[in-house]
């Protein structure tokens, strides 16, 4: 029996299109810091943002303050007084005004699984985009209300795939045995393998990200329709 699911929020919740962010970050920075050389700025970001991937591909936290902290040394005397706060501010504005978009079928699938009891709650690895705008993303999509909790990297402290975050999760969603629990996510290393060492069922959601690499941890089931996901865990019935 099915007792909890969590989810992977990029690409499995809502996607981004591609360059989004960055794009909406460098946008806000040349308006808020005309006199800042906009290249200089794009090579800053791209350098904190290389710096996070590395760190969580070594599942070491790197959060937006370690972004600004980088982006402030490179950019140095060219960045004036009070301009790491507009960097800051920055990485919040491109969240929010990014092109973000809920995955076709999310909230069918999240509706029936609430409806029938099944509790739900988020495991994120969090990058530039920190949860509290990442709970806005949710909430005006209409879908935060569907989860029972919420489990970011930047607030919990370790990335997926660690046992941590995900013994957290399910500790906050009424701490069910793993073999009655899954998770749905889009990647091999972080999602699939995460889920599978703590005894969960995986889900590979590949709509969006399709990763498929035969080397990584395999999902047990493989799905590109989120409404597919109840019939997989023997739960409900979709509503269209």
């Amino acid at each position: 029996m099915t007792r909890a699911v969590t989810f992977d929020f990029w690409n499995t919740l809502m996607w981004e299109e591609p360059g989004a962010l960055r794009a909406a970050r460098l946008r806000y920075w040349a308006s808020a810091l005309p006199d800042v050389d906009a290249r200089a700025l794009a090579g800053a970001h791209d350098e904190a943002h290389a710096q996070y991937f590395a760190a969580w591909t070594a599942g070491r936290q790197f959060l937006v303050t370690d972004a600004v902290a980088l982006m402030s040394d490179r950019l140095g005397d060219a960045l004036p007084a009070g301009g790491a706060d507009v960097l800051v501010e920055g990485f919040d504005a491109g969240g929010r005004t990014g092109a973000i978009h809920a995955c076709d079928g999310v909230d069918a699938c999240l509706a029936t699984l609430r409806g029938a009891g099944v509790r739900l709650g988020i495991i994120c690895d969090i990058g530039l985009t920190p949860s509290p705008v990442v709970r806005e993303l949710l909430e005006r999509h209409d879908l935060l209300r569907h989860f029972d909790d919420t489990a970011f990297s930047d607030e919990v402290g370790h990335y997926k795939p660690s046992h941590e975050i995900f013994a957290h999760a399910l500790a906050r969603l009424g701490d069910p045995d793993p073999r009655d629990a899954a998770h749905v996510g889009d990647r091999q290393r972080t999602d699939i393998g995460g889920a599978q060492a703590m005894g969960m069922t995986a889900i590979r959601y590949n709509a969006i990200y399709d990763e498929d690499d035969a080397d990584a941890p395999q999902a047990d089931f493989v799905t590109a329709d989120l409404t597919e996901v109840p019939a997989l865990l023997g739960v409900g019935e979709v509503s269209r």
